[in-house]
């Protein structure tokens, strides 16, 4: 086998020899190489110099390897011991096996260990032909969407079995439905969802993943195997499967491919039946790298230079699932060291991080938010992140924390940067109070990134006056990488508003919050809107993902 450098060298030879490619399409290929590191195979894919076949053709020859094409009659086998998640992670299809040989097909013929992990697994020797990336994956969701059909139709459960406990734990238990549960999981795993939904309506259930904080519908599981998934999720996360009147709350801990994974699982009775959410926490694929969450120059400058003072409290605010916890993890993660005593008090702990102590919040035994923090205080913090300020208690305790030498990191439910004041206010907070300690408030929202297959597109006249862009923008378009929604991975877009003295008066005097937004402007603040329209202008986002996420409080009408 070639090594990378040679492999790598000898492709755009070859591309090059079969007129695919032209000398300037070499060296602007070599130049994005240096810059981006990514292979020059995919640079190609990604520009749209050359087409996923070309790519096939000219990697059988380069490997001396026959190519396969997908044909729609073609009957591919199951092979059990390769699992759907590992055909897909390493782009892999058995097309056919006899006589101790398997024959597959795949993108990247190169990774000896691969091919030996094959081998080992199936005990038959590996014969091997090159695909198309995007044949080789429809391939794979076919095959097994059939096989898993084809298992599960046996399967008709009446009513007597649903009421039947036992009946349904063995179900549960059975081959078919472990696959069928096991092959949602890593579905979720492969495409990157934050949360699986499995629901059940009058007519039929429901599968749907939440990908890059947007639901979307997958083919479900059908009615008679319903029961048996719920039951078998159920057994997984240590609930009982006999209660079906009141919500249960469980998790479930996987190690996929080296991966831990977390799961929270929530079942809640409903109308027709019990919807289970799962909320997916894969700490391997977490980046708690301020630098990397999208915020301009400026914003991401004074949040560093906020974290590194002695007293205060800084909020960060915006809906559930924004990146406020991440954001603030991210933070500690920058200011940690021997020097400093820090303490979380979180409901629940999402993050381990080296250095500092965390408390998991328990109402069963009365640890709550405020009975953790005056515990606490009592451990000399230098810094301590309260995970949401929920009531008047621990609003109390943590402007007071704040005001006593120390700095305090904590999450908030609202809007934007200036409610964040009236809502202390609501709670019962005393205004001179939240106008000494708070020293600055970050509010935040997160917007889908669009995929490299984005187009270019003018917006009408109309459109231009009202957002202020005189220029072409991006919208969404949909490949195979971005699963044909036209985007991938989200950024953060936000508004940091740093409290000084005018403001102060303000929240002394309760002051409106948009009226506190136009003075927080007047010194750099840049809101919400603002922030995300320039992530349109830079081709990021799109105009139609920031109107979604953004509302009338986000300050459109300013600056227009």
């Amino acid at each position: 086998m070639p090594r990378l450098e040679e492999k790598n060298s000898k492709l755009l030879e070859i591309l090059l020899e079969e007129g695919k490619l032209t000398k300037d399409d070499v060296d602007k290929t070599k130049q994005l190489q240096e810059k981006t590191h990514e292979k020059p195979d995919r640079i190609l894919l990604n520009l749209g110099i050359i087409s996923e076949e070309d790519l096939r053709d000219a990697l059988g020859l380069l490997f001396n390897l026959k190519t396969w094409e997908r044909k729609k009659e073609e009957k591919l086998p199951v092979i059990d011991c390769l699992p759907q998640s590992f055909l897909h992670s390493n782009r892999i299809i058995p097309i056919k096996q006899y006589d101790g040989y398997l024959d597959i097909a795949l993108t990247d013929p190169s990774d000896e260990s691969l091919l030996e992990v094959i081998e080992s697994t199936t005990s038959k020797r590996v014969n091997i032909f090159i695909g198309c990336e995007k044949d080789i994956i429809i391939s794979i969701d076919e095959t097994y969407e059939d096989t898993t059909e084809e298992d599960i139709s046996a399967y008709s459960i009446d009513q007597d079995v649903v009421d039947d406990i036992e009946k349904l734990k063995d179900l549960a238990l059975e081959a078919p439905v472990v696959r069928l549960v096991n092959n949602a999981l890593n579905k979720a795993l492969e495409i990157g969802a934050s949360d699986i939904h499995i629901e059940m309506f009058e007519n039929k259930p429901k599968l749907r993943y939440r990908i890059d904080g947007v639901l979307i519908d997958y083919p479900p599981p059908t009615r008679d195997v319903y029961f048996a998934t719920i039951n078998r999720i159920k057994i997984m996360s240590n609930l009982n499967i006999a209660e079906k009147r009141l919500p249960q709350d469980g998790r479930i801990r996987l190690k996929v491919g080296g991966r831990e994974i977390d799961i929270r699982v929530s079942v809640i009775p409903m109308l027709y039946g019990e919807c289970i959410v799962l909320r997916i926490l894969d700490k391997s694929n977490i980046s708690l790298d301020l630098s990397t969450f999208g915020f301009s120059e400026d914003v991401l400058k004074n949040i560093r230079k906020l974290i590194r003072k002695s007293e205060g409290m800084i909020l960060a605010t915006g809906p559930t699932g924004s990146g406020k916890t991440t954001t603030l993890y991210a933070a500690l993660k920058e200011i940690v060291s021997p020097s400093l005593k820090i303490i979380t008090v979180e409901d629940p702990v999402e993050y381990s991080l080296d250095g500092v102590n965390q408390i998991q919040v328990n109402s069963k035994v009365g640890l709550d938010f405020a009975s953790g923090l005056r515990s606490i205080l009592r451990h000399d913090p230098d810094v301590i992140l309260v995970g949401e300020i929920r009531d008047k208690g621990t609003a109390s305790i943590s402007i007071q924390s704040s005001l006593t030498g120390h700095l305090v990191l904590s999450t908030l439910h609202t809007n934007d940067a200036a409610s964040a004041f009236n809502r202390l206010l609501d709670m019962g907070m005393e205004d001179y109070l939240v106008s000494t300690c708070i020293i600055a408030v970050l509010a935040q929202r997160l917007v889908r990134k669009l995929c490299e297959c984005k187009e270019e597109y003018c917006l009408d006249e109309e459109t231009m006056a009202r957002i202020g862009i005189n220029k072409t923008i991006y919208r969404p378009k949909g490949c195979i990488e971005c699963s044909n929604t036209g985007y991938r991975g989200r950024v953060a877009i936000s508004e940091l508003l740093i409290v000084n003295d005018n403001i102060r008066k303000m929240i002394v005097s309760r002051e409106r919050s948009n009226v506190i937004s136009q003075e927080a402007m007047k010194n750099g603040m840049r809101t919400l809107w603002l922030d995300g329209l320039k992530k349109v202008e830079d081709g990021i986002t799109s105009l139609s993902e920031l109107e979604r996420v953004t509302d009338d409080t986000s300050g459109k009408e300013v600056g227009t």
